[in-house]
């Protein structure tokens, strides 16, 4: 059997992701990948990249990654009002300041997709990562979402399962022996609890089981660091409006 973490979405939220490593390294789970987003909404994006620079944890391009390094412009989302609208500019304006050249040239060395290949006994199981859907890492694909698209796409790489973030909802969605899993977010889950999100994948000879872990970790410590921060209290006052 062999054991894989899968985390995304970490948001510059240092307690939730050391929280989340911390819960992966006591399963003695040795295998870690991530989905991107490792900045905006939180005062710790530097460190959050370092210690992924440090640990060498396979990392994809998120959309927000993306913006930070290569200076996106930013655009207004249909679904956010005037309010939120223009804390996410404040938010993502401050990423763009904050966040080091050091650290903006690794962001922008990411990769858009990684397809991982397991062999146990005589089957290979092949697991495709994406940050939010395979043809975009912009794309919100929920559960409710049409999938025939996607299952095709897979079916043609021969993949067994299609793990994403993006949405900060997680589930795990089977069609016959395709699987599709969201991994939620680590630092801004958008579910009713707020805690940390990450999916854990058991890979066996029989199949791959995936199953997704929720954890609760230091919540204040991050509000108080966002309130003293220029980043907007909408993004303090969001983990607390639960």
């Amino acid at each position: 059997m062999i054991q894989i973490a899968i985390i995304s979405d970490v948001h510059a939220n240092l307690p939730a992701l050391e929280a989340v490593l911390a819960d992966i390294e006591a399963r003695k789970i040795e295998q870690v990948y991530c989905l991107g987003d490792l900045v905006d909404f939180a005062p710790y994006g530097n460190e959050v990249i370092s210690l992924f620079r440090n640990r060498k944890i396979p990392c994809l391009l998120g959309n927000h990654d993306e913006r930070i390094a290569f200076d996106l412009p930013v655009f207004p989302l249909s679904h956010h009002d005037a309010v939120e609208t223009g804390s996410r500019f404040e938010a993502i304006a401050q990423s763009k300041h904050t966040v080091t050249t050091e650290n903006k040239a690794w962001l922008a060395q990411l990769p858009f997709q990684l397809e991982i290949v397991f062999r146990i006994g005589e089957k290979a199981k092949r697991i495709l990562l994406v940050h939010a859907s395979p043809w975009s890492n912009d794309t919100y694909v929920y559960e409710r979402d049409p999938k025939a698209d996607i299952l095709a796409f897979l079916r043609q790489r021969e993949a067994a399962m299609l793990v994403m973030g993006h949405t900060h909802v997680s589930y795990i969605q089977s069609f016959q022996e395709t699987v599709l899993v969201n991994c939620g977010s680590v630092g801004r889950s958008k579910e009713p609890d707020r805690k940390a999100c990450y999916a854990i994948l058991e890979i066996t000879e029989a199949g791959i089981r995936p199953e997704i872990i929720k954890l609760s970790y230091d919540v204040g410590t991050l509000v108080n660091a966002i309130r003293k921060s220029p980043i907007p209290d909408f993004y303090a006052d969001f983990f607390l409006d639960n």
